[in-house]
């Protein structure tokens, strides 16, 4: 067992600082309003407040239409990689976690409305992406998420936890990806690099 991660070779692990107490960042989860815990006295932690139904619900970014849709102004060269038909990112916020990755369609559309053709291409397409991430060595598991609450352009999070970081386990991980000390730019850049090559391989176009 591995019980100081500079022992171990993989990047993902090495910048962990195992065993001292990580501090919360201003802006990370539990400072938003949909975070469910809230501090009181002496430390204890209480269930916020259900606040009043807003209804109807504010429109989503988007939810007009691809004229005023920012996934589909960006160029494909702010993607990792792309093809005809989906667009991968990085998630573009510093984080701590070996890979964090935005699947989208090209064309704009939400989950409920994606063509047929491209929903018989979804399961393959996030296969090849799990299987690039994976093929990093030293991921325990990708996590594949759909919210949807922020944007009306579909768009699913595929979401690294490291191998052996068994804190990091199930629906806690997204929690954790502004805690955690970010990797270095230079880790970072070969991640992306390395996942968008193992995509080209199998058509479309690397541009990380």
């Amino acid at each position: 067992m591995i019980t100081d991660p500079h022992d171990d070779p993989r990047p993902f692990l090495a910048h962990l600082p195992v065993g001292e107490r990580l501090p919360i960042p201003e802006d990370a989860a539990p400072s938003w309003e949909i975070f469910p815990y809230q501090p009181a006295e002496g430390g204890e932690l209480r269930v916020r407040p259900l606040d009043a139904p807003e209804l109807p619900e504010p429109p989503r970014h988007g939810e007009a239409g691809a004229a005023e849709c920012g996934e589909c102004d960006r160029p494909d060269e702010d993607f990792v990689w792309t093809d005809e038909h989906w667009r991968l990112r990085a998630y573009g916020q510093p984080h701590g976690l070996p890979a964090v990755l935005l699947l989208n369609p090209r064309g704009h559309h939400d989950l409920l409305d994606l063509p047929p053709a491209r929903a018989a291409e979804l399961g393959p397409v996030l296969q090849r992406v799990e299987r690039a991430i994976l093929g990093l060595g030293g991921i325990g598991r990708v996590h594949v998420s759909r919210w949807g609450d922020g944007a009306a352009h579909l768009h699913l999070w595929l979401i690294a936890r490291p191998e052996g970081q068994r804190q990091l386990l199930g629906s806690t991980l997204p929690l954790w990806m502004d805690l955690l000390p970010p990797l270095p730019d230079e880790v970072r850049a070969d991640t992306l690099r390395r996942i968008a090559a193992a995509l080209a391989a199998d058509g479309g176009t690397a541009h990380a």
